[in-house]
C-alpha cells in the first residue's frame, strides 16, 4: 500500500494531492497524546514483569526499571509504526500513517530511528518540532526531512 500512495495510476506523484495533508499537523499531535497514554498503560504490565524478574534475580532485575519507559516505547513503535499499517494505534485513530518518499515500506528499524530522532529533537529543539511544519512542504518535521518520510492521511 505504501507504493500506492506514492505513485498514481498514470505514474504521477500522489504526494501532490492536497487532501493527503489536510489536518495532518493537528492529527499528529492527537496521535502523540493517544500513543503517550497507551505507552503509559503498557508500562504497567511491563513494570510488573520487571518486578517479578527483580525478585527472581535477588534485585538485579530491578535495574531494568531505569530503561522501562524507553524500552516499552521503542517496542510499541517498532511493532505498530513498523508494522502492516505503518501507523501507531494513535495514528490509526487519527487517520494518518507514515510513508517513505521512495515508496518502500516503513520497517521496524526506520520506525525506531524515526522515534529516537523525534525524542532527540524534542530534547534539543522543543518548539521547532511543530514550528518547522509551518514552513516545510507537506507539513514535514525535521526528523521526516532527515529520514525521507512524510505523514499523510490514511484515507480521504
Amino acid at each position: 500500500m505504501g507504493a500506492q500512495i506514492i505513485e498514481h495510476d498514470a505514474g504521477t506523484n500522489m504526494l501532490d494531492e492536497p487532501w493527503l495533508f489536510r489536518g495532518v499537523r493537528t492529527r499528529r499531535v492527537l496521535a502523540f497524546l493517544i500513543d503517550y497514554l497507551l505507552i503509559g498503560l503498557l508500562m504497567i504490565p511491563v513494570a510488573i514483569l520487571v518486578g517479578f524478574l527483580g525478585i527472581m534475580t535477588l534485585g538485579l532485575g530491578w535495574l531494568l526499571f531505569g530503561i522501562l519507559a524507553p524500552l516499552t516505547a521503542l517496542l510499541y513503535v517498532a511493532s505498530t509504526l513498523g508494522g502492516r499499517n505503518q501507523a501507531t494505534l494513535g495514528m490509526q485513530f487519527a487517520d494518518i500513517r507514515l510513508v517513505r518518499l521512495d515508496g518502500a515500506r516503513v520497517d521496524s528499524l526506520l520506525a525506531v530511528v524515526h522515534t529516537v530522532l523525534f525524542w532527540a529533537g524534542n530534547a534539543v529543539l522543543t518548539p521547532l518540532i511543530l514550528l518547522i511544519t509551518l514552513f516545510t512542504d507537506q507539513k514535514r518535521t525535521l526528523h521526516d526531512l532527515l529520514l525521507g518520510t512524510v505523514v499523510v492521511r490514511a484515507s480521504h
